[in-house]
């Protein structure tokens, strides 16, 4: 059934610590268009004032919202369009023209109040009329959609909750989001590994000297399908950086979500679709009852040498969930 008219759910923690609403941040990835069609797009959805940065990036400030980046997603290309910009490296605006056909155009959403998500999906229908196509289109690119939701606050207590919900969830989301084989095949949204999920779901103490460190004994890498480092870094970048030299982590109060696929080309899709599965991660880390439930279950169910039934435990979370009222 089409869900164009699909609502995004609210978070069941609306506010910070602060009394802030949280904010959220979409990154989209596509193909089927090039940079300054995706920027016609996104302006006449939203409106605001254009910037065209360099051959590889523009920028568009809208009023009340803030400043959408928009960019070919890669790094080379990125790097020398600047010099391009000046008058050398004459070979860069001709490769900016080719390289969609190749790595995905990507929107970067500046963080937006939770409560006005809405607010994007006129871009969404503007990128799919202009002609965007999303993960299907691509065998080797693995286009998806990231989701930057800020953390409630940076208590080791809640970062813990947080991280034993998606522990139990992972495998779950995995089938829920329909993630494209192709993405599943790649790198880049790889899960947890199963003696993390134990190791977190066993912990008692937690604080962020032991969370952290925890965390990158065994995903010392941004190729996880929930990216923890930019969260971590920002409580404590150095022992981040002391693991993971890569200077693309940005640093952020937020969760960096990347399992779900895009699918901007089909008329029944929007965002609402992914922000209400990362909504189940929300509410199973704000139900103390249930995380605790969960996790000795988890726990107990493991066997020696072929570990816990990744099929069984699906079905388990999926039948929780659904008496819960949280599916």
């Amino acid at each position: 059934m089409p869900n164009e008219e699909a609502s995004f759910q609210s978070l069941s923690v609306a506010k910070t610590s602060e009394g802030a609403t949280r904010r959220v941040g979409f990154e989209l990835e596509f193909s089927g268009l090039d940079l300054e069609q995706t920027s016609q797009a996104v302006l006449s959805a939203l409106g605001g004032e254009i910037d065209r940065k360099s051959v590889a990036e523009h920028e568009i400030s809208v009023p009340d919202l803030g400043t959408f980046g928009i960019e070919i997603d890669w790094a080379f290309l990125k790097r020398n369009a600047d010099a391009a910009g000046k008058g050398e490296r004459e070979w860069v605006e001709p490769l900016s023209q080719l390289a969609p056909l190749l790595v995905p155009i990507e929107v970067v959403a500046p963080p937006i109040a939770a409560d006005r998500l809405d607010c994007l999906s006129p871009m969404v229908a503007a990128l799919r009329e202009a002609g965007a196509q999303g993960t299907e289109e691509s065998l080797i690119a693995a286009y998806g959609v990231h989701i930057n939701t800020e953390i409630p606050d940076l208590t080791a207590k809640t970062l813990h909750r947080y991280l034993k919900a998606f522990a139990l969830l992972q495998w779950w989301l995995m089938d829920a989001h329909a993630v494209d084989p192709a993405r599943r095949l790649s790198p880049y949204i790889d899960p947890w590994p199963e003696a993390y999920l134990h190791e977190v779901l066993t912990l008692e103490d937690p604080d962020h000297a032991n969370l952290i460190d925890s965390y990158l004994a065994h995903n010392a890498t941004r190729n996880r399908a929930l990216d923890m480092l930019p969260l971590l870094a920002h409580i404590d970048e150095s022992s981040v950086r002391a693991v993971v030299d890569d200077d693309r982590i940005n640093a952020r109060p937020a969760f960096h979500y990347r399992l779900p696929n895009c699918q901007i080309e089909k008329p029944d899709w929007n965002l609402a679709s992914s922000w209400n599965l990362w909504c189940v991660v929300e509410a199973l880390a704000n139900n103390a009852v249930g995380l605790n439930t969960l996790a000795g279950e988890f726990v107990d169910s493991d066997r020696l040498i072929i570990g816990v039934s990744r099929s069984e435990w699906v079905k388990r979370m999926n039948s929780w969930l659904v008496d819960h009222a949280l599916v």
